[in-house]
């Protein structure tokens, strides 16, 4: 199996953390399991402090997993197994990674950091696609 799909692999299981994260982390301040359990209608009661900032973490994954998702599967299906696929990929699954606990801790500068180093890591896999360079 090439390291960017396992390394995709990986990325779907952090959604998973991701959704349960923010899921369990506003419950108590939802109402919690009653609240969970029921229908939910109506509006949504807000969250703050953490759950509000692993909420927000999760929506901030999914704005990026499927662009990253689809590269890697364009590159696998094309053959690109490439150092920058490679290196790409390893970049967005250890920034997205690092991302969840240091946004849900509230450390605004890291944060801002590991982004940047998962979106390097989305265009360095993109830029693999489309170049030929060294095998990995």
């Amino acid at each position: 199996m090439p390291v960017e799909i396992r390394l995709l692999a990986w990325s779907c299981f952090l959604g998973l953390v991701h959704v349960i994260a923010a899921s369990y982390s506003g419950l108590q301040q939802r109402g919690g399991f009653a609240w969970a359990a029921g229908n939910r209608e109506g509006k949504t009661p807000e969250v703050t402090g953490a759950a509000s900032r692993l909420e927000k973490a999760s929506k901030n994954f999914f704005e990026t997993f499927p662009i990253f998702a689809a590269l890697v599967l364009a590159c696998v299906a094309t053959g690109r197994h490439n150092t920058a696929v490679v290196l790409g990929a390893y970049l967005y699954f250890f920034g997205r990674l690092a991302y969840l606990p240091v946004y849900g801790l509230g450390i605004p500068k890291v944060r801002s950091l590991l982004w940047g180093v998962s979106v390097v890591g989305i265009l360095l896999v993109l830029w693999g696609l489309f170049i030929k360079i060294l095998p990995y």
